[in-house]
């Protein structure tokens, strides 16, 4: 019998099995979707199933650079462990070869990686490793120059923390300093032009709130607020924070001594924003006990 999009999509989406695996499936079960699951489960090709609600918030971060192109991408394991195997390691760079080619993160997880898509290729070793996996984001970024940096590195190109820098005029090593400091001070925005107006209102709230608790005329609040948002600003622009370098310049005095114009920046950190679920040891000893 001829097989259907939406049968192969709803046993992809129950099973977390790789597309030509489901449409094999059910080809061999006649179309019967309980079936197709019994014949995954058997062949070890639906273990991701198992998987897929565990939180995955270790992993990698892995950049690449061509040309005048540099990309970012996080992927995402349950545990540290897994970041440090090889095989991981292996399928995302990968990854990132192949994410260099796309424009975002749907495009890659459709790409083709060795005959398989992104997405498929993460299924398999979901069922091969055991953990929950994830391309969690990615970010491009282009520029005259695109210098890349990892810190914490586990292999070439990847590790915890992955910063892309685009200027223009300078050097390799300047942009290689200003990538470092991006990883540990973790501005917000390259410039007060591009932070988010929510953001700096929301700032602007609290330090009008924490003047008026001072109980000064508001002549004297207004000028105060003025002082704290350029305070502000400075702590989380990166043209405004002092260079870890040399923290008597900022980042932007310090390009200029260098002949530079940073343009752009990412920073992807491993698991940045994710709720991670913590489990004392007792349960999870009792836990391990009950099977």
């Amino acid at each position: 019998m001829a097989i259907t999009a939406s049968q192969v999509k709803e046993l992809r989406e129950m099973t977390g099995a790789g597309m030509m695996d489901a449409k094999k499936a059910l080809t061999e079960t006649d179309g019967n979707l309980d079936n197709a699951v019994d014949w995954l489960r058997t062949k070890g090709l639906a273990k991701a199933a198992k998987k897929a609600g565990r939180t995955a918030a270790e992993g990698l971060v892995v950049v690449a650079v061509e040309g005048s192109t540099g990309v970012a991408v996080e992927v995402n394991s349950e545990t540290d462990f897994v970041g440090k195997n090889a095989d991981f390691q292996k399928m995302v760079a990968g990854i990132s070869a192949a994410a260099v080619k796309v424009d975002d993160l749907e495009a890659l997880l459709a790409a083709d990686m060795g005959g398989k898509t992104v997405q498929d290729e993460i299924t398999s070793k979901i069922a091969v490793i055991g953990e929950n996996m994830s391309v969690r984001r990615m970010s491009k970024l282009s520029g005259d120059t695109v210098v890349s940096y990892v810190h914490n590195a586990a292999a070439e190109g990847m590790g915890k923390i992955g910063v892309l820098v685009a200027m223009t005029g300078g050097d390799e090593a300047f942009g290689r300093q200003v990538a470092m400091h991006i990883a540990a001070a973790n501005p917000a925005s390259l410039s007060e032009a591009d932070l988010d107006p929510a953001v700096v209102e929301k700032e602007r709230q609290i330090q009008i709130e924490i003047a008026r608790e001072s109980g000064k005329p508001d002549a004297v609040i207004e000028k105060m607020i003025v002082g704290r948002m350029a305070k502000f600003m400075g702590e989380v622009t990166l043209l405004g924070q002092a260079f870890v370098v040399n923290p008597d310049l900022t980042v932007a005095a310090a390009a200029k001594e260098a002949g530079a114009e940073i343009t752009g920046f990412v920073r992807l950190e491993v698991g940045e924003g994710i709720e991670k679920h913590v489990e004392d040891f007792a349960a999870e000893v009792a836990k391990t006990a009950r099977g």
